[in-house]
């Protein structure tokens, strides 16, 4: 995994960078600010980029736009201190691939960034279910644009994506309750992301919540 690191303290950039590469990861670069990081991905083409949120010159939320915009492949996952919850909704929505505290276990953190490498969400248990109950409380837009996106899925990108709202994000745990392999759930993963127009699975999980998509969610 090719990694960058965006942080405006140096000293927590420098530890981080220790114990990255003390666990086989490679750091590729640093970034200072926001400006930097989307400049240093652009050049860099990482795997994926931590991004911290309050930097200076732009910002981790308008740097994860961009980056997302401009290198979907890319996977930004957000690392920080704050612990608002407005920071980790619009994280998401601006296209992160997860959310991670500062005083996270490293255990815990590196075997998050294991799963970004697979395409799954960097989200402990508690931010999930944040995210799910954010994006469950706003008024339901036009059924019609619901049901619309809802027939567009196959039946078994439906089976997926009501596993996914439910939590289950592996490739491995989704193939098992599936009978099926871990590619062919990629397949349906990719399909699923090309329909709903979205970039990641956090976004899924939020897209289909928030539109009432699956059962118990509307």
């Amino acid at each position: 995994m090719r990694v960058l690191i965006a942080d405006d303290h140096p000293l927590f950039r420098d530890g981080l960078r220790s114990l990255l590469e003390a666990c086989g990861i490679d750091v590729i670069g640093e970034a200072r600010n926001g400006r930097e990081a989307v400049a240093q991905a652009k050049r860099l083409e990482p795997d994926v980029v931590l991004m911290d949120l309050n930097m200076p010159e732009l910002d981790g939320l308008e740097a994860t736009r961009l980056i997302s915009a401009q290198q979907p492949e890319v996977k930004v996952v957000v690392l920080t201190a704050s612990e608002e919850d407005a920071n980790l909704f619009e994280a998401i929505k601006s296209g992160a691939q997860g959310y991670m505290f500062k005083n996270l276990d490293s255990n815990e953190s590196f075997g998050l960034l294991e799963g970004v490498a697979r395409g799954e969400p960097a989200l402990t248990p508690n931010l999930a279910r944040k995210l799910l109950g954010a994006f469950a409380r706003p008024p339901q837009p036009s059924p019609r644009a619901a049901t619309d996106e809802t027939q567009s899925l196959t039946e078994r990108e439906r089976e997926v994506l009501n596993l996914l709202v439910q939590g289950i994000t592996s490739n491995r745990e989704l193939a098992e309750r599936l009978v099926v392999s871990e590619n062919t759930v990629k397949y349906h993963l990719r399909n699923i992301l090309d329909k709903l127009h979205v970039q990641n699975r956090a976004q899924v999980v939020a897209y289909a919540v928030r539109h009432g998509m699956v059962e118990g969610t509307s």
